[in-house]
C-alpha cells in the first residue's frame, strides 16, 4: 500500500507535537510502520491520505458501533451545529441523555455528563471517596482507567505495598492510596482489604479487561467483587467506557447480573463525539455539586452536539436491539476462523463485538499471560493485515472492535485474510 503522504505529515507532526501523535499508541511503535494519516470514513471503510481504503476493525477504539459517519447521526449532528456549537449552560438534550441512560443502565440512577473516559474515571473516584470518607481505592494490574494520576500506576513490589507511578510527573503522593490487585485473582482482593480494614473506598475494575487486549472475567469474579465490597462497605466501580452499549444496551453489568454501586460510561454515548458520563445510586451522587460538597465542574459538558449525536446513537440502538445479536455472530466468525487457521499458536478471547488475537498458547485471564503474548509476531500479523487492506489496532494490548455496518463479505474477506495468513506461516 501507497503511503507517502502518511510519511510526509508524520515527519512534519513529530517537529510540532510529542511523537507525532496526540495519543501514544497511534505512532504505531509496537508495529514498526509508518501511522496511516486518516482523511475520511465512511461505513465499515477508513481512508488514508494516500488513498488507501481499509476495512475498518478499530473503529474509533469502539464509538463506532453502528459504523462511521451514519447518516442519521450526522443529520442530528448538523442540526445541532446550526443551532450553536456550545452555550456553557443547561440543555434540553442533556437532560433528554441522562434520562436515557437511566432507563437503560438502571444503577445509574443520578449521572453527571463530563467529556472523556479519563474526566468520567477522576470523578467517579473522587463522589466514591467523598461519600465513603475512605481514600484507598484498588485497581487492577492491566485495566486501564484513562491517565488520572491516581489511577496511572502499576504494582510495586507486592500487592500490599503502595504503588509507584507508571508514569513520570506523578507524584508518589498522588498514587500512595492506589493498590494493586490480579484481574480474576479473588486472593489478591482478599489480601487488601484484609489488609486495609476500613480503609477502601472503592474497587474499580473493568468488568471486561480491554486493555490488555480482551480479557473475560472468570465466571464468579464479578459475583465476588460484588459481595466481598459489601462486606466492608466499600463501593463497586465498574469502568464501562467500552463496554457500555457495546455487549448490550445494559452494558456488562446487565450481560453478567451484577449491579455496581458507580459506572462510568464515554465512547458510544457521544455518538463519535467527546464525551463521558458517570453515575450510581442517588444517594451517592447527591454528593457531586451543587448537591453536595464533592466538586466537580466542565465548560463543555453535556454540550449540545455531542449529546444530539449521542441520543441518536442509542435512539438506534434502541430501534434495532437485533444489532446485538449480530455483532456476536461477527465477532464469533473472527474468532473461529483465527482459532481454525493458527490453532494452538495463538489465544483468542471474544465477548460480543470484542475479540482479541494474543500471540501465546495456553489462554489469557490476565495481566501476566497477556504479556507473555510475542509482540513481535503481532507486528508481522498487523502489517499483514494492514498490507491487505485491513485496518486493526497497532497493539497486541487493544481490541478488534466490530461495527454493524461490517457486511457480511467483509467477515468473509477478513477471514480468508486470516486463513492465509497462518496458513503462509505453517
Amino acid at each position: 500500500m501507497m503511503d507517502e503522504k502518511s510519511k510526509e505529515l508524520f515527519k512534519r507532526a513529530k517537529k510540532h507535537m510529542p511523537g507525532g501523535v496526540n495519543s501514544p499508541v497511534r505512532a504505531y511503535g509496537a508495529v514498526g510502520h509508518t501511522p496511516r494519516f486518516i482523511a475520511s470514513a465512511k461505513g465499515d471503510r477508513i481512508t488514508d491520505v494516500d488513498g488507501n481504503e481499509m476495512i475498518d476493525y478499530v473503529c474509533s477504539w469502539g464509538p463506532g458501533i453502528l459504523g462511521h459517519a451514519h447518516p442519521r447521526v450526522i443529520q442530528k449532528v448538523k442540526e445541532a451545529c446550526e443551532l450553536g456549537m456550545t452555550y456553557g449552560a443547561p440543555t434540553m438534550r442533556e437532560v433528554e441523555l441522562a434520562e436515557l441512560i437511566a432507563r437503560l443502565v438502571p444503577s445509574m440512577e443520578v449521572s453527571r455528563l463530563v467529556n472523556s473516559g479519563t474526566e468520567a474515571v477522576m470523578s467517579a473516584v473522587r463522589v466514591a471517596r467523598g461519600f465513603t470518607k475512605r481514600d484507598k481505592i484498588i485497581k487492577f494490574k492491566g485495566c486501564y482507567h484513562g491517565h488520572f494520576d491516581g489511577l496511572l500506576v502499576k504494582a510495586g513490589s507486592g500487592a500490599l505495598t503502595a504503588s509507584q507511578p507508571d508514569s513520570a510527573g506523578v507524584p508518589v503522593d498522588f498514587t500512595k492510596h492506589t493498590l494493586i490487585a490480579d484481574y480474576n485473582d479473588k486472593e489478591s482482593v482478599k489480601r487488601l482489604f484484609e489488609a486495609n480494614k476500613k480503609e477502601i473506598a472503592a474497587v474499580i475494575v473493568e468488568p471486561v479487561a480491554a486493555n490488555m487486549g480482551v480479557v473475560l472475567p472468570d465466571k464468579d469474579f464479578l459475583p465476588f467483587l460484588r459481595e466481598i465490597t459489601l462486606q466492608y462497605g466499600a463501593l463497586l466501580i465498574f469502568d464501562e467506557v467500552i463496554t457500555g452499549f457495546r455487549l448490550g444496551l445494559g452494558g456488562a453489568q446487565e450481560f453478567y447480573g451484577i449491579t455496581p454501586d458507580l459506572t462510568t460510561l464515554g465512547k458510544i454515548i457521544g455518538g463519535g463525539m467527546p464525551v463521558g458520563a458517570y453515575g450510581g445510586r442517588e444517594e451517592i451522587m447527591r454528593m457531586v455539586a451543587p448537591d453536595g460538597p464533592v466538586y466537580q465542574a466542565g465548560t463543555l459538558s453535556g454540550n449540545p452536539i455531542a449529546t444530539a449525536a449521542g441520543l441518536e446513537t442509542l435512539t438506534i440502538l434502541i430501534e434495532d436491539t437485533s444489532i446485538y445479536e449480530r455483532l456476536e455472530q461477527k465477532g464469533q466468525a473472527l474468532a473461529q476462523a483465527v482459532r481454525k487457521a493458527a490453532g494452538d499458536k495463538v489465544t483468542v478471547n471474544q465477548a460480543g463485538s470484542l475479540l482479541s488475537i494474543f500471540f501465546t498458547s495456553g489462554g489469557v485471564h490476565n495481566y501476566a499471560e497477556a504479556v507473555s503474548s510475542d509482540t513481535a509476531a503481532y507486528a508481522d500479523y498487523f502489517g499483514y493485515m494492514l498490507d491487505h487492506g485491513i485496518y486493526i489496532a497497532p497493539s497486541q494490548y487493544e481490541a478488534i472492535f466490530v461495527s454493524d455496518a461490517h457486511t457480511e463479505e467483509d467477515i468473509d474477506k477478513t477471514c480468508r485474510l486470516l486463513e492465509n495468513y497462518w496458513n503462509q506461516m505453517n
